[in-house]
């Protein structure tokens, strides 16, 4: 596996692939050169990309998974998961997406590219995670609930079954979602109240 991406995320991710006996052949980093843990994070290089390997946008930020999947052209990505997570045998995950330690995901859900399911979060049945979005640790989306692209669900936060979460939408930390939540919306508390909108939409 090659890594695009050198911070905190890229560590976890690095803990999985090793967990799952998956060997790194390279690390690359816009910030390089540099160390993380063993190996040597390189920049890359945009004429010669290694094409010999599958790829893990190793980096947090939805928006710019986004960029760089449109931007490695050609490669293959690959996925990571936790081998203590429980996913149930109908789930479907897209490529690039990673799915960390203790994450729960039931029947029948279905999970973008280049999404994050971060740790300990619970995903019921018939979700819809659509791409590059980031559900964060200890988040728990009930039955049929429908996340679009590029949402972020904040850490703790809870979402009632069947409401749909707009692209590119703010679930803040700890929120309780108990009505829909338009594109570009940021969202807090309990129950969650829009305090910004995105200018984009």
């Amino acid at each position: 596996m090659i890594l695009y991406g050198a911070s905190g995320h890229a560590k976890v991710i690095l803990d999985i692939l090793k967990l799952n006996k998956i060997p790194v052949t390279a690390i690359y980093d816009d910030r390089a050169p540099f160390t993380l843990f063993d190996y040597q994070v390189h920049k890359i290089d945009w004429k010669n990309i290694l094409m010999n390997d599958k790829y893990l946008i190793s980096i947090g930020r939805n928006a710019t998974r986004r960029l760089l999947a449109n931007k490695l052209t050609g490669v293959q990505f690959g996925q990571a998961i936790h081998p203590s997570s429980i996913i149930d045998q109908t789930v479907n995950v897209g490529i690039g997406s990673v799915i960390m330690g203790g994450t729960v995901i039931n029947s029948s859900v279905k999970i973008g590219k280049h999404c994050i399911i971060n740790t300990a979060a619970s995903i019921d049945h018939d979700c819809v995670i659509s791409d590059y979005a980031h559900i964060s640790p200890n988040a728990t989306l009930s039955g049929n609930v429908q996340v679009g692209e590029g949402a972020h669900i904040g850490s703790g936060a809870v979402i009632i079954p069947g409401i749909k979460i707009g692209k590119w939408a703010i679930i803040g930390a700890g929120a309780v979602i108990i009505h829909d939540v338009p594109d570009g919306m940021t969202v807090v508390g309990n129950p969650g109240r829009i305090i910004k909108k995105d200018n984009h939409y």
